[in-house]
């Protein structure tokens, strides 16, 4: 089978940004969970929760084509507190919608670049998210070799 560049370049771009995105989420006080599985059907790149249970989404772009043909991103607003985009630092910036946080980062970390709008909520959405993220946990934990 031959190999695509253009594909091994984007699966490392993603793999290093999650991974970068996924440190700047522990350093902000939030443990990192990889694929989270929403209950609608959709996963996450990475959903972060932190002590006072607060949820932050975060979606990883590689390219301007894996921005321009993800259309489910709207839909994980509504389960978190914070949403952001994370990219890498050649990526075009400008097309990501300014009403969403902005992370830059790569494999060995990121920064926050804009702020994500507050979404609060509600308490027993919060409830079903922070159940969700314990048993997906516990049995990422479970299962793992």
């Amino acid at each position: 089978m031959p190999i695509n560049p253009t594909s091994e370049l984007r699966n490392g771009i993603t793999t290093d940004v999650t991974s970068g995105a996924s440190r700047l989420l522990f350093d902000m006080g939030y443990m990192p969970f990889l694929e989270f599985r929403l209950k609608i059907g959709r996963r996450a790149d990475i959903c972060g929760i932190n002590e006072k249970g607060e949820i932050i989404i975060i979606e990883v772009k590689s390219s301007i084509e894996d921005f321009r043909v993800d259309i489910k991103w709207h839909e994980y607003i509504d389960y978190c507190d914070k949403f952001y985009f994370a990219v890498n630092n050649n990526f075009p910036k400008e097309i990501l919608p300014e009403n969403t946080g902005l992370i830059i980062a790569d494999k060995y970390g990121g920064i926050v670049l804009r702020e994500s709008n507050l979404n609060k909520l509600s308490a027993a959405r919060r409830k079903s998210l922070t159940l969700l993220f314990a048993r997906q946990a516990a049995q990422a934990f479970f299962l793992k070799p």
